[in-house]
C-alpha cells in the first residue's frame, strides 16, 4: 500500500498523544512549578517586608497594591509572568513541537505519516495552546490561594480606582484576567511555532522570541515610534490593570485581545507553510 493510499491516522489518537508527550516533559512541568510558586513569592514577599521593603522600588503598580488586597494578587501574579515565565514557557513548548522533534530526528517520520502537514501544525498547536491555558490557569489558581491565605483582605477587592467589590464580581474580574491573557500567551506561542517550522534548533526559537519581546519593549518606551505602539503586542500587555478599575474600561483589553489573534493567526499560517516546504 502507498502513502497516498494509506488511511489517515485518528485525529483523537495524535491528539491525544501529542498531549501526552508534552505534558511529560520535564521542561514543562517544571516551568509550571516555577509558575505557581510565582504567587506565593510575590504574597510572602509583600506581607513580611511591605511594598517598599525587599522588593525596594520596583515593587510598583500592582504589585505595590497587593497589600491587604489578597483578591489582586492573582491579576498582579499573571503581570509578572507575562513579562517573562509565561512567554518562556510557551516558546519552550512551541520549540519542542517542530524543531525539537526537527533536532531529534522524529520530524521526518511525522511527515511521512499519513497526516497531512496543515493536520500536523494544527495538533502541534494545539498542544502548545494547551500549555498557555495550562500555565495561566496555574498563576491565576495559585495566586487566588496565595491571596486568600497569606495576603488576606476580607473577600473583598480594592480596586485601583479606590472603589470596593464583593467577592462575586472580584472573582468575575480574576476570571477575566486570566480570559485576557490566554490568547496573549497563545499568539507568543504561534510565534514560537513558525519559528520552530523554520528551524531544527530550539534554543533558536527561544532566543527569538525572548529577542523580540525585549526590542518590543524596547520600542514602546521611545516616544518617537508612538505610531508604532499599537501594531506591538507587548504595548497592550499593560491593559491587564484595567480589570481592576471600576468602571471597568474595555477599549484596551478589547484591542490587545484582537492584535493578540492577528499575531496568532499570522503565527499559524506562517508555520502551516515552513511545514509545507519542508523536506521530508
Amino acid at each position: 500500500m502507498t502513502a497516498a493510499a494509506r488511511p489517515a491516522a485518528p485525529l483523537g489518537r495524535l491528539v491525544r498523544v501529542e498531549l501526552r508527550v508534552e505534558l511529560r516533559r520535564p521542561r514543562t512541568l517544571i516551568m509550571l512549578v516555577v509558575l505557581a510558586l510565582l504567587p506565593v513569592v510575590i504574597g510572602l514577599g509583600v506581607t513580611t517586608r511591605g511594598p517598599s521593603g525587599a522588593m525596594g522600588g520596583a515593587a510598583t503598580g500592582l504589585i505595590a497594591a497587593v497589600t491587604q488586597n489578597g483578591l489582586m494578587l492573582p491579576v498582579a501574579a499573571l503581570g509578572v509572568a507575562l513579562a517573562l515565565l509565561l512567554p518562556l514557557g510557551v516558546s519552550i513548548a512551541a520549540a519542542d513541537a517542530l524543531a525539537g522533534e526537527a533536532a531529534h530526528g522524529t520530524l521526518r517520520g511525522l511527515l511521512l505519516a499519513p497526516v497531512s502537514r496543515p493536520r500536523l501544525v494544527g495538533i502541534k498547536a494545539f498542544g502548545v495552546l494547551v500549555v498557555a491555558v495550562l500555565e495561566v490557569s496555574v498563576v491565576t489558581v495559585s495566586g487566588l490561594l496565595a491571596g486568600l491565605v497569606i495576603v488576606g483582605g476580607g473577600g473583598q477587592l480594592l480596586t485601583l480606582s479606590g472603589s470596593s467589590v464583593g467577592l462575586g464580581e472580584a472573582l468575575t474580574r480574576v476570571v477575566m484576567a486570566a480570559c485576557w491573557a490566554v490568547p496573549q500567551v497563545a499568539a507568543v506561542g504561534a510565534v514560537a511555532l513558525a519559528v520552530s517550522a523554520l528551524t531544527d534548533h530550539p534554543l533558536v526559537v527561544m532566543a527569538t522570541v525572548l529577542g523580540g519581546a525585549i526590542v518590543f519593549g524596547v520600542l514602546h518606551a521611545i516616544p518617537s515610534l508612538e505610531w508604532l505602539h499599537p501594531v506591538l503586542l507587548t504595548s497592550g500587555w499593560t491593559s491587564l490593570a484595567d480589570v481592576l478599575r471600576d468602571p471597568l474600561p474595555t477599549d484596551e483589553l478589547t484591542h490587545s485581545t484582537l492584535l493578540a489573534v492577528c499575531y496568532l493567526t499570522v503565527g499559524l499560517a506562517v508555520a502551516v507553510i515552513g511545514t509545507l516546504r519542508r523536506e521530508a
